[in-house]
C-alpha cells in the first residue's frame, strides 16, 4: 500500500531522514513518532506528494487520504457547506448537482435521450452510495463532535476547530486505501477522540499517523517508527511497548558504548606509552592507532536519549491593578452573533480560562482582544502600561520566506515601537509596556531560541519550513522577547511533544503576569491553576474549581 525505498528528506538545508526504507501494508496501523523538529510532518508531505524527496522513491497503491497538521482545504466557492465539502471526498457533491440538472432537463424536455442520460446518471449515483451518503456523512461528523446545526453552514463561518473536524470527516468518508494523518486529535474533545480511535482501530486499510496523543498511539496502532537524527528505527507494538523497548535499547547501547570507550582509551594510552620508545614499539604504536581509529569509526551510536529542557520566562513589566475591562462585546461574521453581551474584567496576575464548545467564539474573542478583529459592538479597555502578547492557534504571525532570527528581531521592533495599537471605542489608549533599555543582541536572541530547543543553524532557517511544534516554540519565544505583561494564549500546547509540553506548561504556570487562555489540554490547565473561567458563548463568569477539569477536554 505504502512503501519507501532509500528515502531521504531535506528541510531547511538539513537532512531530516537519510536513506530510510520502510513499508505500511494493508491492515497495518503505524505510529510515526519523534521530538518536535525531527521531520515527521515533512516526511508525511513527501509521502503525500506535497513536496519532492531529496532522494529515494515512494510507492503508493490505492487511494490516499492525507490530513495535514494545519489543513488548508482547496479553494471552495462561496457558500459551500460543510456537508458538501465532506461529500466531495467521493465527488458526490458534483454528482448530486449533475443529477439534479439532468432531472430538471427531463422535466423540461422528456425526450428518450434525456431520460436515458438521467437513468444512467441515477444508476451510477445509486451504485456509488449517493442516496445513503448524507446520512453517513452526518454520522461521521457527529462522531467527530460537529453538531447537526453546523453541518449545513458555509465553511467560511466555521471555527478553526470545526474546519479541522470537517477536513478529517472528508478524509474518513472518502474511504481511502491509505490514511496518513498528522495530529488528527488536535481540537477534538474526549468523546470525538474516543470515536476516532474506535474508527481507526477497525480501519482495514494502511494507516500512518503522526501524533503526540498517547491514548491514540496506545489504542489504535500496532507498530512504531521512531524518527530522530535522520534515522528511522522500527519498534513493534503500542506506544507504551515502544517506550519500554526504547528504554531497554538506550540502556543496552549505553553499556556497549561505555565498554567501547574504555577499550579505545586503553589502546590509545598504550600507544602513547610506546610512541617515543624503540622503533619496534613505535611501529606497534602506529598499529594501535589504526585500531583506535577503526573502533572510533565503528563505535555504537544508540538511540539518542529523550531531550529534556527547562524554559524560564522573565518576570513581566509592572501592570496596573485592572489589566483589561470588556464591556458589551459582540461579534458576528455576517450571520447570527457568535457571542454578544460579553462583560468581564481581569485583574493583575489573574488567569482567566475561556471555555466552550467548538464554534462558541473562543478564538474570535481572543482575536478581538488582540486587535486582530474588530467587534460589532462593545469596548475593550486596557489599563495604562499594559503590553499584550497574542499567541495565535494557527501561527498567523509566522511567515514563510523569513528566517527564525528575523522573526525575533521584528517582534522586538513591533513591541518597542507600538505595543498594542488601539482605537476609540476599543481601548483607553496605547498599551506599549516598558521594555529593556537596549534591544537584545544576536547572541542573546539565539540563547533565547535555544531555550525553546531552536538551536544552531535553525536560527537562519526559513520559518515556513518549521514543524508545527517548532512554530509553536518560535511563537512562544516571540512572546518572551516582547516583554509583555498580558498574554492571550490560544491552545499554546498544541503540536508539542510531551517533553516540550511539560516545559512550556511549567514555564507559564510559574510566570507572574496576567493570562487569558483557551485550551483543551487538561494537564496544562491543571498545572496553570486558573482563577476564573468564562463560559462561551453565554459569557458566564465563574470561579475555577477542579470539578471543571473534566470538562476542559470536552469543551
Amino acid at each position: 500500500m505504502l512503501e519507501a525505498r532509500g528515502l531521504s528528506v531535506e528541510v531547511g538545508g538539513r537532512l531530516t531522514l537519510d536513506g530510510a526504507s520502510f513499508s505500511v501494508r494493508h491492515g497495518e496501523k503505524v505510529g510515526l513518532v519523534g521530538r518536535n523538529g525531527a521531520g515527521k510532518t515533512s516526511l508525511l508531505k513527501v509521502l503525500g506528494g506535497e513536496q519532492p524527496a531529496y532522494a529515494g522513491q515512494v510507492i503508493l497503491r490505492g487511494g490516499v487520504g492525507y490530513l495535514r497538521q494545519d489543513p488548508r482545504s482547496r479553494a471552495e466557492p462561496d457558500g459551500t457547506t460543510a456537508l458538501s465539502h465532506v461529500l466531495s471526498g467521493r465527488d458526490l457533491d458534483e454528482a448530486m448537482i449533475r443529477l439534479e440538472k439532468l432531472r430538471l432537463t427531463v422535466e423540461e424536455r422528456p425526450s428518450e435521450e434525456n431520460v436515458a442520460r438521467y437513468s444512467k446518471a441515477e444508476e451510477r449515483f445509486s451504485q456509488a452510495g449517493g442516496y445513503a451518503a448524507e446520512s453517513e456523512v452526518r454520522r461521521i461528523v457527529a462522531g467527530l463532535g460537529l453538531t447537526p446545526d453546523r453541518v449545513d453552514l458555509p465553511l467560511g463561518v466555521l471555527s478553526g476547530g470545526e474546519r479541522r473536524r470537517v477536513e478529517l470527516a472528508r478524509i474518513l468518508f472518502a474511504g481511502s486505501d491509505v490514511l496518513m494523518l498528522d495530529e488528527p486529535t488536535n481540537h477534538l474533545d474526549t468523546d470525538a477522540k474516543s470515536w476516532l480511535i474506535s474508527f481507526l482501530r477497525s480501519y482495514r486499510g494502511a494507516l500512518l499517523v503522526v501524533s503526540h496523543d498517547l491514548d491514540l498511539l496506545d489504542e489504535a496502532i500496532t507498530r512504531v517508527l521512531h524518527l530522530d537524527e535522520a534515522r528511522m528505527v522500527e519498534y513493534k507494538g503500542t506506544y507504551s511497548q515502544y517506550r519500554a523497548a526504547r528504554k531497554a535499547d538506550e540502556e543496552r547501547q549505553a553499556k556497549v558504548a561505555s565498554r567501547q570507550a574504555a577499550e579505545i582509551k586503553r589502546l590509545a594510552d598504550l600507544a602513547d606509552s610506546m610512541r617515543h620508545s624503540t622503533g619496534t614499539r613505535a611501529r606497534k604504536a602506529q598499529t594501535l592507532d589504526t585500531r583506535v581509529e577503526r573502533l572510533r569509526r565503528d563505535a555504537v551510536t544508540g538511540p539518542a536519549r529523550e531531550r529534556r529542557y527547562a524554559i524560564r520566562l522573565p518576570q513581566p513589566p509592572h501592570a496596573p491593578r485592572t489589566v483589561v475591562e470588556v464591556t458589551g462585546l459582540a461579534k458576528s461574521y455576517g450571520g447570527p452573533p457568535i457571542f454578544e453581551d460579553v462583560d468581564f474584567a481581569v485583574e493583575r496576575g489573574e488567569r482567566l480560562l475561556v471555555m466552550g464548545l467548538n464554534g462558541a467564539g473562543k478564538t474570535s474573542l481572543l482575536r478581538v482582544l488582540a486587535g486582530q478583529s474588530e467587534p460589532d459592538r462593545g469596548r475593550v479597555d486596557f489599563g495604562s502600561g499594559v503590553s499584550v502578547g497574542y499567541y495565535a492557534q494557527k501561527h498567523e504571525g509566522i511567515h514563510a520566506g523569513t528566517d527564525v532570527l528575523t522573526h525575533m528581531r521584528q517582534q522586538i521592533t513591533t513591541s518597542r515601537a507600538i505595543g498594542l495599537a488601539t482605537g476609540s471605542g476599543r481601548s483607553g489608549g496605547r498599551a506599549g509596556g516598558p521594555g529593556p533599555d537596549r534591544p537584545p543582541t544576536e547572541v542573546e536572541l539565539r540563547s533565547l531560541l535555544g531555550m525553546f530547543a531552536l538551536t544552531g543553524e535553525m536560527a537562519f532557517q526559513d520559518a515556513g519550513t518549521l514543524s508545527g511544534g517548532e512554530k509553536t516554540k518560535l511563537a512562544l519565544a516571540q512572546l518572551v522577547v516582547g516583554r509583555h505583561n498580558l498574554l492571550l494564549l490560544d491552545e499554546p500546547t498544541n503540536n508539542l511533544d510531551p517533553a516540550s509540553r511539560q516545559a512550556v506548561a511549567g514555564a507559564l504556570s510559574s510566570w507572574g503576569g496576567t493570562m487569558i487562555v483557551v485550551s483543551h489540554d487538561a494537564e496544562f490547565v491543571e498545572l496553570l491553576e486558573p482563577d476564573r473561567v468564562l463560559m462561551m458563548p453565554e459569557a458566564v463568569l465563574d470561579h475555577w474549581n477542579e470539578e471543571l477539569l473534566e470538562l476542559v477536554s470536552m469543551a
